[in-house]
């Protein structure tokens, strides 16, 4: 997996590449130029003009090799170098030099008065002012700058971070001395910000560039974070054995379904069926017979003794692992009976949806919860269980603490969906898509995780690797169906698919 690095560690892992591969500072700027300037060359054409806004550190050493590399490469391209101290790192003092040895060359240094150049919707800006080690806000003429391109109707494209933008915590930040990005082109990681909703309007699109930083002082390095990627969750599926049978593969509980929506229910047990689970047993209100035995009979069926709601626990003794939540409702009837299943089960439990929302409404029984259980709140249900965050760094901290605090797997879903684990550690998924933001979508998650720690995958690896499957499976749907035009059942319908791709990887 991709390690997520703090960017304060990023100078470290650097450094240590510079003197163990080794290499030299200014060629390690090369090196990440050149791969900038290859990607940059895939998507934009010569016909256009760049300005390149570089400043005073190494991420403007980066911007001016830049410059320099797409001159070589044909690009007309402008330079403005911002130097307000009269004083530039040493790589930003030799690319500088380098680029001034050019012939044709556009360039201005700024030291006191910024004639700031004409833009428009035809140009691309690239944006290399600061980089991520700045850890205050952006004020004065920089602020003034940032304000200036945003306000531009060119196409920005940012080196390694949007200048101004803080790599983690954004919470202090001043959002009006942000650059917006259009397109960002990270170095080798992924920053922690990249992740949260509330920076996607400084980020745009974004992609990660491998520069080489020695594999080493990636390995010794600790980090919580990473980022999840098709070949690790590719190792999680092994062939079966020929002489396998139902029974090999588990027999899932799933308690779901109340009046008016047996639909979640439904949803919820054929995407358990379709994550390879031997068997499946579902509780239902007396009332969603019909559906269930008309609609999908590979299902068995327990039936609780309410014709509406949840009401009584069965006999839970004969299942490899049990799923809550789905079209649940809230009754207290139903809250009174997951208390029974939390206080007679030590296994993991798979908990969503409604169940999530009756223990918001009795935190006594989040203690309760057994070890390992996983939780799949979406935002809001995790703000009901936890408190009300702020930010979306403030909820991922507190989903991150209030995993370690109850020894339990906290999903917390979103376009990077987080993974949670009970040893402090934070799994984002890579896959999936805005279509997936539909009815039904989180009900099909569950029942994915719910089948895979029933064929007896551990709780975090079902949930790490169910969320992955459920992204490449509206992936697809997205191919097929349209982001726009997707439902639920339609992630269900490229589970197959799903697989199939992930174990060819």
């Amino acid at each position: 997996m991709m390690k997520i690095f703090a960017t304060e560690k990023v100078k470290d892992l650097d450094q240590y590449t510079i003197q163990y591969e080794p290499i030299s500072s200014p060629d390690l700027v090369e090196r990440a130029a050149t791969m900038f300037v290859h990607e940059f060359c895939r998507r934009y054409s010569k016909q256009i003009r760049i300005v390149v806004f570089a400043g005073q550190g190494n991420n403007g050493a980066d911007a001016l090799a830049v410059a320099r590399l797409l001159i070589d490469e044909g690009y007309r391209v402008e330079t403005v170098l911002f130097n307000p101290s009269n004083h530039l790192s040493y790589d930003c003092e030799l690319n500088k030099e380098r680029l001034l040895k050019m012939e044709r060359v556009e360039f201005t240094e700024v030291i006191d008065n910024f004639m700031p150049p004409e833009l428009s919707e035809r140009d691309v800006v690239i944006d290399g002012l600061f980089g991520s080690g700045i850890n205050r806000p952006l004020t004065g003429g920089f602020a003034a700058v940032v304000n200036y391109l945003n306000q531009s109707e060119a196409t920005i494209v940012s080196i390694d971070i949007p200048s101004g933008l803080f790599g983690e915590d954004n919470r202090q930040n001043d959002p009006e001395a942000i650059v917006h990005a259009d397109v960002t082109f990270t170095f080798q990681f992924p920053k922690l910000a990249f992740l949260l909703a509330e920076n996607e309007q400084y980020v745009g699109e974004w992609k990660v560039l491998d520069i080489g930083l020695h594999p080493d002082i990636i390995e010794q390095t600790p980090s919580p974070y990473y980022f999840v990627q098709e070949e690790e969750i590719a190792n999680v599926f092994q062939p079966r054995d020929r002489f396998a049978h139902k029974g090999t593969f588990g027999h899932a509980l799933l308690i779901a379904g109340s009046r008016g929506k047996m639909g979640a229910a439904l949803l919820s047990a054929k995407a358990c069926l379709r994550s390879g689970v031997g068997l499946l047993t579902v509780h239902i209100p007396q009332r969603g017979e019909l559906a269930f035995q008309t609609a999908f009979p590979e299902a068995m069926l327990s039936f609780d003794p309410n014709k509406e709601f949840f009401s009584v626990l069965p006999d839970i003794s004969t299942y490899s692992a049990i799923g809550i939540g789905p079209g649940l409702g809230q009754h207290m009837e139903s809250a009174a009976a997951l208390e029974r299943l939390l206080s007679t089960t030590s296994h993991p439990v798979v908990i969503d949806a409604d169940a999530l929302n009756l223990l918001a409404s009795n935190h006594d029984l989040i203690n309760r919860i057994p070890p390992r259980s996983i939780l799949t709140p979406h935002p809001k249900e995790f703000d009901r269980l936890a408190g009300v965050s702020k930010s979306d760094y403030e909820r991922l901290m507190k989903a991150q603490s209030f995993a370690v605090e109850h020894k339990i797997c906290i999903v917390l879903k979103g376009a990077y969906t987080a993974v949670c684990t009970a040893e402090g550690n934070v799994y984002f998924n890579s896959t999936g898509n805005p279509g997936m933001a539909t009815a039904g979508s989180g009900d099909v998650l569950t029942g994915i995780i719910l089948g895979l720690l029933a064929q007896g995958h551990e709780p975090e690896t079902a949930a790490v690797a169910g969320v992955f499957l459920h992204g490449v499976a509206g992936d697809l749907a997205a191919i097929y169906r349209s982001e726009e035009s997707m439902i639920a059942s339609d992630i269900i319908d490229m589970l197959g698919k799903a697989f199939k791709q992930t174990k060819d990887f």
